[in-house]
């Protein structure tokens, strides 16, 4: 039994010194043979620290704590006594779980904790708030839930359809069915070929050129088109580079 308490009192010490919100350690001490006495009172706390689930009497008061986290005390299955008085707690949402709490466990509370801060409900008990005082707390976290879930999953469908749009933009081939009367192609549209296909296409455009004016240059004449030597060329180097197949019909 003495090893026991000799264990309990290092392992308290131990969660303290590893605590930062603590400028000196609390006074821990045995009470009965399963009992923890544990002393945080006046230490300029400004939250719980990490102690043992074995406490059974844990004094917090006088200390700078403004709420306690969700769950802090349902660990403590053994408390039987509890100081929280002379802290200014801030009586919003987040000392709803305090508040349940202490309505749960007045028989082990010393002294009711009261409200500091705001000021409609300062000097008042945690534990004298009503339900409609916390319903606005209820509706803004279901809210901001439902919200949320729909964010999640506008944004999971989003990334879905860019990536189902990047893989079928590449897994596509483009088929261009060229009519035998639109075989040809006009010369702006091939301004990018190398020097020498250039060469080539003033070479026949020269010779059109000439054709054209012995004929009076009408209105309805059509204009210029590619020798068809050029087609395979063209069509070969966008099925390289772009991924382009043409279907000449």
């Amino acid at each position: 039994m003495a090893l026991w308490k000799i264990f309990s009192l290092s392992l308290v010490f131990f969660h303290l010194l590893v605590t930062h919100s603590i400028i000196e350690p609390c006074h821990c001490s045995t009470l009965g043979p399963a009992g923890l006495v544990v002393n945080c009172s006046s230490l300029n706390l400004v939250e719980v620290p990490n102690l043992p689930s074995d406490t059974t009497e844990l004094h917090l008061q006088n200390n700078r704590l403004t709420s306690v986290s969700p769950g802090l005390f349902d660990r403590f299955t053994g408390l039987n006594k509890v100081s929280l008085s002379k802290n200014p707690f801030h009586c919003d949402c987040q000392i709803h779980y305090l508040r349940n709490w202490l309505l749960k466990n007045r028989a082990i509370v010393l002294k009711e904790p009261l409200c500091v801060t705001p000021s409609s409900v300062a000097n008042k008990a945690i534990t004298e708030l009503s339900d409609d005082y916390f319903s606005h707390c209820a509706v803004a976290n279901c809210t901001n839930g439902i919200y949320n879930i729909i964010i999640g999953v506008a944004l999971c469908c989003l990334i879905i359809l860019l990536l189902w749009s990047l893989s079928l933009a590449r897994n596509s081939n483009f088929t261009l069915d060229i009519d035998e009367r639109h075989s040809g192609f006009e010369a702006d549209s091939l301004r990018s070929l190398k020097p020498k296909h250039r060469k080539r296409l003033h070479t026949g455009l020269s010779e059109v050129s000439v054709d054209s004016e012995s004929l009076g240059d009408t209105e309805d004449l059509e204009r210029p088109l590619l020798n068809m030597e050029l087609l395979p060329q063209v069509l070969d180097a966008l099925h390289k580079k772009h991924n382009i197949k043409i279907k000449a019909t």
